[in-house]
């Protein structure tokens, strides 16, 4: 989509919010603003990346506090670069979210982003999207990435700073990765869908 032109005396970022809040977007579909050419529209995800989000899902509700909700069509703003992303999952407190006034969400306020890799959204999640993140800054980013051209792959950036994340374990499709406090726990990548098993 395209980006209009703001309203006299409108910041571009405040017209870009605007804009998004008054969409009408199809059930499934998501839009987010990944740059400065407007608001993108998501297609809905394919059955694989289903799957690999309940599996992440599923293992995250063993660690996620009562106070806390692990969202799957939140929008989260990061006015500081004058983006704003729909995750595939984001923790978050349930306060944070109950609040009109910070709709759409602040992703300073996010405990973990999980984004999963589709062949639409590599450059996006791989490269937008962790640099959006560190800027927010959200302290951690899991980055689920079927089509790593090294082979399957889930990484998990921590600690950031300076508007990049400071440290970064990757593993591959098969074994576990831990996240560390608040959350303290493993996620077994054993049985998330190869590329093969993705739609072409």
């Amino acid at each position: 989509m395209t980006e209009t032109v703001p309203a006299t005396g409108m910041s571009r970022w405040d017209h870009a919010l605007s804009t998004w809040k008054e969409l009408d977007v199809p059930d499934g579909w998501r839009a987010e603003i990944v740059d400065d050419n407007g608001v993108l529209l998501v297609a809905p995800p394919s059955d694989p990346h289903n799957i690999i989000a309940d599996r992440v899902n599923r293992a995250l509700l063993r660690a996620v506090p009562d106070d806390w909700g692990l969202y799957q069509t939140l929008g989260i703003q990061l006015p500081v670069v004058e983006r704003l992303y729909v995750p595939d999952l984001v923790v978050m407190p349930e306060s944070v979210v109950l609040d009109p006034g910070q709709t759409p969400n602040p992703a300073d306020e996010a405990e973990l982003v999980v984004e999963i890799v589709s062949k639409s959204s590599m450059d996006i999640d791989r490269k937008k999207k962790l640099w959006g993140y560190a800027h927010a800054p959200v302290p951690l980013y899991l980055l689920v990435d079927a089509w790593d051209e090294t082979g399957p792959s889930v990484t998990l950036y921590e600690q950031p700073g300076n508007g990049r994340y400071n440290h970064a374990t990757t593993v591959d499709f098969g074994e576990k990765i831990r996240l560390p406090e608040p959350f303290d726990l493993e996620i077994d990548t054993s049985r998330f869908p190869r590329p093969e098993q993705w739609p072409s």
